[in-house]
């Protein structure tokens, strides 16, 4: 394997064959992340601004767990069902990153695994 594999408790299990996230280096690449609560594999009750606050809760246990935060990140997916949620989960986003702004790109899906609104992945850089 390229690189070593991170998994964290903090949050959710994979839901496939894929790792939480691959550390490669200083590089570390984090899978997709949804509003799953890890303590009960169910998706959080709410509005979307809900969906994306523990979507991005459960990224920063993924970065934590291997050593990273926030503002270590350069790049961002996001994946919405809605782009009329754009702005709702643009709200959320800037809380998390709100001293270090990486590029991102926001993408309109037709549908995401277990009735997810949003789904975020990340690539981030330890230097």
């Amino acid at each position: 394997m390229p690189g070593d594999p991170v998994f964290t408790t903090g949050a959710p299990s994979p839901i496939g064959p894929y790792s939480q996230a691959i550390r490669s280096g200083e590089w570390l690449f984090c899978s997709g992340q949804g509003a799953m609560d890890p303590k009960t594999g169910k998706l959080v009750d709410g509005d979307v601004a809900a969906e994306a606050d523990q979507t991005l809760q459960n990224l920063g246990s993924v970065l934590r767990a291997a050593g990273f935060d926030y503002a270590d990140v350069v790049k961002t997916t996001i994946f919405l069902v809605d782009m009329g949620d754009f702005a709702a989960v643009n709200a959320v986003y800037a809380k998390y990153f709100d001293a270090v702004k990486p590029a991102r790109s926001t993408v309109a899906v037709k549908a995401l695994p277990l009735g997810l609104r949003v789904e975020i992945e990340a690539i981030a850089r330890k230097t």
